[in-house]
C-alpha cells in the first residue's frame, strides 16, 4: 500500500476546512484556503507523475477495514479513468479560491469552509473503491453545494438550491436502492472491483441499469432531467458555477464509466442505442436552448447540456475512439466551461449585468480579457488546435462508427455550438460599445490572470499535444472495452 498519497489528496482540503473554522480575519482565511488548495494541487501533480500508464490496475491503493461485519472497507485507488478527474478537481480548487477573493464579501470563512469541504468530497468520489464509501462521498457533497448556492447565490438562490437538492436527492435514492441490490447480489460485499467481476442475470442488470441511469442522468444532466442546471448556474456565485460545470457534472458520466459499463455490461450493450439517442437529443436540444439565450451565464449553462451530450455519446458508442474521446472531453469540458464561467463572473463583478445586449466594445476596453474570452470560446467550439477539438473528433469518429444517425445529430450540435458561441462573442467583444459607455472597465488583474492562465495552458496543451493525456486513459479504456464486450456478449 505504501505512502497514503490518495488519502492526503482527499483529506488535505478537509483539514484546511477544519483549520479555517478556528481562524479569524477574512484575509487570513483567504490565504490559508489558497495554501491548502495549492498543496492539494501539488499532491495531485505528484500522483500523475507517479502514475503508470502501462497498466489498467488500480494504483496508489489503500485498503483498511472500516465496518468488517458488513463488508465495508476504507478503500481508495485510481486508474486511467479516474486519475485525470482527481487532478482536474485539485486544479479547479485553488482557481475557485482566487475567483472568490473579491466576489465573496460576506461570511468569507463559511464560504471557504464549504468550498474546501466540497473539494474533499468530490476527490473522494473519484478515488473510492468501496461502494458504500463512494455513496457517502456522493451524497455528502450535495450539502456544501446546496449551501454555496443557497447562501452566496443571486436573488433566486433559495429556489435554485432547493431545486438542485431535490433533483439530485431523488436520483440518489434510486442509486441507494441499486447499491443495496448489488450488495445482496454480489455476495454481501461493497468492493467495487469484486462487484465488477460478478455475472448478474440480465433482468437484474436491466433493473439496475435504469436505476443508475436516472441517478447519473440527473448529475450529467441529460434531457429531460436537466432543468435544475440553468437555475443552479445562474444563481450560484462564480466559484459555485466553476465547480458545478468543471467537476459536479462529471460525476454522472463517471458513474456510467465506473458502475454501469463494468458491472452491467450486458444491459449497457443492450440499451446503448437508447443512450445514443438520449445523447443526440441532449446535444441538439441543448444547442438550440443555448442559441435562444440572451443571458451570458444561461448560454454557457445550456451549452454544458450539449457538450455533456457528446460525453455520453462517446461513452455509449462502446468503442475505443468514442470512449477515449468521451473521457478526454470530460476533462476538456471542465477546463473550458470552467474558464468561461470564470470569465463571465469576472465581467459581472465589473458591470453587474449578464445580459448579452448590455455588452459590446470589450475588445477596446479590456483587450487581454477579450483575448482569453476568444480562446475559450474557440475551444468550446472545438476549433482545431484547442483541447475540445481532439475530444470531439474522437467522439464523432466513435459515434459515427456506432450509430450513423447519432453521429449526424452530433455534427448538427457542433454547428449550433459555432452559431451561439460566435454570436455571443461578436456581440460582447466586437459590437457597439454599450457597456463601456456606462462603466470604466478595467482589464484582468494579476490575481485574475493567475486563475485564467493555467486553464489556457491546458486548452493549448491538450489541443496541440494530447498524447500524455490519452496515454493515461488508453490502457484502462481498452481493458474496460474487453470486459464489456466479453461479458456483454455472454462469453
Amino acid at each position: 500500500m505504501g505512502f497514503p498519497l490518495l488519502s492526503l489528496i482527499v483529506f488535505v482540503p478537509a483539514a484546511g476546512a477544519a483549520v479555517l473554522m478556528l481562524m479569524r480575519g477574512d484575509d487570513a482565511v483567504r490565504w490559508t484556503a489558497l495554501g491548502f488548495t495549492l498543496l492539494d494541487f501539488a499532491l495531485s501533480i505528484a500522483m500523475l507523475a507517479g502514475f503508470d500508464t502501462a497498466t489498467h490496475e488500480m494504483q496508489f491503493t489503500e485498503i483498511h477495514p472500516w465496518v468488517p461485519a458488513l463488508g465495508i472497507t476504507y478503500a481508495l485507488g485510481v486508474d486511467g479513468i479516474s486519475a485525470l478527474f482527481v487532478f482536474l478537481t485539485a486544479l479547479l480548487g485553488w482557481i475557485c479560491v482566487l475567483a472568490s477573493w473579491v466576489a465573496i464579501e460576506r461570511r468569507v470563512k463559511a464560504f471557504m469552509v464549504s468550498l474546501l469541504s466540497m473539494q474533499a468530497l468530490m476527490l473522494g468520489v473519484f478515488s473510492a473503491l468501496d461502494l458504500f464509501l463512494f455513496y457517502v462521498f456522493w451524497e455528502a457533497m450535495l450539502i456544501p453545494m446546496y449551501l454555496i448556492i443557497g447562501i452566496w447565490g443571486g436573488e433566486g438562490r433559495v429556489y435554485a438550491a432547493f431545486k438542485f437538492f431535490l433533483y439530485t436527492l431523488a436520483g440518489s435514492l434510486l442509486f441507494l436502492i441499486g447499491v443495496i441490490v448489488l450488495y445482496l447480489q454480489g455476495g454481501k460485499t461493497f468492493d467495487i472491483l469484486i462487484l465488477t467481476a460478478q455475472d448478474l442475470p440480465f433482468p437484474v442488470q436491466s433493473w439496475l441499469f435504469f436505476a443508475f441511469l436516472i441517478a447519473f442522468a440527473v448529475k450529467v444532466p441529460m434531457v429531460p432531467v436537466h432543468t435544475w442546471l440553468p437555475d443552479a448556474h445562474v444563481q450560484a456565485p462564480t466559484a459555485g458555477s466553476i465547480i458545478l460545470a468543471g467537476v459536479l457534472l462529471k460525476m454522472g458520466a463517471y458513474g456510467f464509466l465506473r458502475f454501469s459499463l463494468p458491472m452491467l455490461p450486458e444491459a449497457s450493450m443492450y440499451y446503448s442505442t437508447l443512450m445514443l439517442a438520449l445523447s443526440a437529443l441532449a446535444i441538439v436540444y441543448g444547442g438550440l436552448l443555448a442559441l435562444a439565450q440572451d443571458d451570458l451565464k444561461k448560454l454557457v449553462a445550456y451549452s454544458s447540456i450539449s457538450h455533456m451530450g457528446f460525453v455520453t455519446l462517446g461513452i455509449f458508442a462502446l468503442n475505443l475512439r468514442g470512449l477515449e474521446g468521451g473521457i478526454l472531453q470530460m476533462f476538456n469540458h471542465g477546463v473550458t466551461t470552467g474558464a468561461l464561467f470564470l470569465l463571465v463572473g469576472l465581467i459581472y463583478e465589473r458591470t453587474h449585468t449578464r445580459s448579452i445586449a448590455d455588452y459590446g466594445g470589450l475588445m477596446k476596453a479590456a483587450p487581454v480579457y477579450t483575448v482569453f474570452l476568444a480562446l475559450f470560446t474557440l475551444s468550446s467550439m472545438a476549433l482545431p488546435g484547442t483541447n475540445s477539438f481532439v475530444g470531439e473528433l474522437l467522439v464523432l469518429s466513435g459515434g459515427f462508427a456506432a450509430n450513423l444517425a447519432a453521429g449526424a445529430a452530433a455534427v448538427l450540435g457542433a454547428l449550433l455550438g459555432a452559431a451561439y458561441l460566435l454570436g455571443m462573442y461578436g456581440k460582447v467583444a466586437l459590437g457597439p460599445a454599450n457597456v463601456t459607455a456606462r462603466f470604466k472597465i478595467r482589464d484582468v488583474s494579476a490575481r485574475e490572470m493567475a486563475a485564467i492562465l493555467p486553464l489556457a495552458v491546458f486548452v493549448l496543451w491538450v489541443g496541440l499535444y494530447p498524447k500524455p493525456f490519452l496515454d493515461i486513459i488508453d490502457v484502462s479504456v481498452k481493458h474496460l472495452l474487453v470486459h464489456v464486450h466479453g461479458k456483454g456478449s455472454g462469453q
